[in-house]
């Protein structure tokens, strides 16, 4: 038997809806019924962070998370943080900085240094590596994403 349930939440500042499963992930709620494709699925453990979201302000593996556990929350997506002042600098960034490789880790890198960004502004180099530890890179561009976090946190001081 599938239980099904309503649930309410903030998506990207904005109430939000969504009827799910009690076994549904929140990874699977925002891409198969909101299609916000944005986060990635990686590997389905909380090893890879591409599914990096921002729960509440805290940087969490959607694919951990049932979605159940999203009701009456805020959630903040990739696609939030193109409108989040941070948001858009980092992505900027990671053009500028040649940080975009295949692209698949990109979303979940720039929610996580979003995350670290803000709790740490103006980040040492070796402050933004092991911020972003829990991330990884398939194409391992590690100092290109490291230089793109850089540059904004530099402008951060």
């Amino acid at each position: 038997m599938n239980l099904k349930r309503d649930i309410t939440f903030t998506l990207n500042g904005v109430k939000s809806r969504a009827t799910v499963s009690a076994d549904m992930t929140a990874l699977a709620m925002l891409r198969d019924v909101l299609g916000l494709t944005g986060t990635k699925y990686g590997c389905g453990e909380g090893e890879c962070g591409a599914c990096s979201i921002l729960v509440d302000g805290l940087s969490s593996n959607s694919c951990l998370m049932f979605a159940l556990d999203c009701d009456g929350r805020e959630l903040t997506t990739i696609e939030g943080l193109a409108k989040h002042p941070l948001g858009e600098k980092l992505q900027q960034s990671f053009v500028d900085c040649g940080a975009v490789q295949c692209g698949f880790c990109t979303p979940g890198m720039i929610v996580q240094a979003t995350h670290l960004l803000e709790k740490t502004p103006g980040a040492s180099r070796e402050q933004i590596a092991r911020g972003i530890e829990g991330n990884l890179c398939r194409c391992t561009g590690y100092v290109k994403i490291i230089d793109a976090i850089e540059a904004v946190a530099e402008k951060q001081t």
